[in-house]
């Protein structure tokens, strides 16, 4: 690294190609098993016995956790030094937990002497997605940490394709152990199929490998060099922090940031009640399942092409990313951003017409689009407005706009659909779709800061 002079703010430089990718190579394998744990925790966990009411409430772990767990984290990782850096110890940390927890969860049913086995496999979810926060939050702010504004955009676009890599695998490989390998796809009642044991076991693989890879190939700057970026009042801002700085933090946040919180609030409301719900509803209303047939082979079925649906969404996800900031540029990332949760309605609406699977790929390709938006746009607007020295706090107070409309339709949405769609979880879809058009609604109104500059 260069030596560097604290007279005045100095710039950061640009990265190769090859770096930016490593910076992110590990989110590949956290959206690995991600993946597997959108596509599958609802299977699971009915398999185990839960009603249909009771899985948004399991599924409250993941923003539960989520809510906690990172704005600590964020304020940790800013503020903490080691040989290995500031980040990278937190995303370490937690990959092995998260690992952990992968093969644990498919096997909830060992430890049925003790708990209920739906309410162990809770449990191990639980730790999994506190595990995933705790990699999750710091990659986002490394990004920020080590990319000049101008790559920003690039830089998460990059990690969206990253994602989409291994969220496509992570989906699909239930689906090719059954369809392709001949692993088989059913269990006794109350077991997991070894089709889906065995991809959580390769998922835990995945994500240390991956995980080491950006711990190995990236060096974060030092804290003197991180310094040289910044400017004479963020350095005086970065003095003698405090954990109640935290809540001093929520208080002042950027305008941006307050503006983009209604964006978040029905998007993640709406890819909440997708990744509950979607299971029962293709069952249902797709395969003509009756609502209490949660472990017969047409709805195991069932359950491996969500897994390709999602695997679908996600590749296309992967593409779009690499097209955003070209787009953003031509339109803006506003317009690029409400046009993509646009395609991303229309794609969740439609399941309701279609009565044959293979179509449901079509509503997919909508949904990808979205999410690839959603998992680097509204950062790429968010940044530019955050202070240098608060960037991981900052990345971790905006997991809340995630996880609190995850919490409120983790609360709500398994009572609606049983006690006002009469346990027809196809509306659950249609609701999440009025969302996203909602969101991108709200996003026109939202200040971007990088995009007022260079007017």
């Amino acid at each position: 690294m260069q030596e560097f002079t604290f007279a005045r703010k100095k710039v950061k430089p640009h990265l190769s190609f090859f770096r930016i990718l490593s910076l992110s190579m590990g989110f590949l394998g956290i959206q690995f098993g991600y993946a597997l744990q959108n596509a599958n925790a609802s299977r699971i966990l009915q398999g185990f016995g839960a009603d249909i009411e009771q899985l948004s409430w399991f599924w409250l772990a993941a923003p539960l956790t989520g809510m906690i767990v990172q704005p600590i984290i964020g304020h940790y990782s800013d503020h903490t030094w080691t040989r290995l850096g500031r980040r990278r110890p937190f995303f370490l940390a937690g990959a092995f937990l998260a690992a952990i927890a992968l093969v644990l969860m498919p096997n909830a049913g060992v430890f049925a002497d003790v708990l209920p086995a739906m309410f162990v496999g809770a449990g191990f979810l639980m730790i999994m997605d506190a595990s995933i926060n705790v990699a999750m939050e710091p990659f986002r702010a490394l990004v920020a940490d080590m990319l000049p504004a101008e790559q920003t955009t690039v830089g998460f676009s990059v990690q969206s394709f990253l994602i989409g890599i291994g969220a496509v695998i992570g989906s699909w490989l239930p689906y090719v152990l059954a369809e392709w390998l001949g692993i088989a796809k059913t269990a006794p009642e109350g077991q997991v199929p070894p089709n889906v044991i065995f991809s959580f076991y390769i998922g835990a693989v995945v994500l240390i490998v991956t995980i080491l890879w950006t711990v190995f190939t990236t060096k974060e700057y030092s804290p003197e060099e991180l310094q040289a970026f910044e400017s004479e009042e963020e350095r005086t801002e970065k003095k003698n922090p405090k954990f109640s700085d935290i809540f001093k933090d929520m208080a002042t946040m950027p305008k941006t940031m307050k503006q983009l919180s209604i964006t978040q609030f029905f998007t993640w409301i709406a890819l909440f009640g997708m990744w509950v719900f979607t299971t029962p509803a293709i069952a249902q209303h797709v395969y003509g399942l009756p609502v209490t047939d949660t472990s017969s082979p047409t709805y195991q079925d069932a359950g491996n092409w969500v897994g390709i649906l999602f695997g679908v969404y996600n590749g296309v996800a992967m593409f779009y990313a690499l097209a955003l900031p070209a787009i953003a540029r031509n339109i803006g990332r506003k317009l690029t951003h409400s046009f993509s949760l646009i395609c991303g309605a229309a794609g969740l609406l439609s399941i309701f017409f279609i009565n044959d699977p293979q179509w449901l790929i079509l509503s997919m390709i909508g949904v990808g689009i979205a999410w690839g938006s959603i998992l680097s746009m509204p950062y790429a607007i968010l940044a530019p407005s955050l202070p240098p020295a608060k960037i991981g706090v900052y990345m971790g107070i905006f997991n809340i706009f995630i996880t609190v409309p995850q919490i409120v339709n983790g609360l709500f949405g398994g009572m609606v659909v049983k006690r006002i769609f009469d346990s027809q979880a196809i509306y659950a879809l249609i609701m999440s779709g009025c969302f996203l058009l909602i969101a991108a609604i709200s996003v026109l109104w939202v200040e971007d800061k990088a995009e007022i500059r260079h007017r």
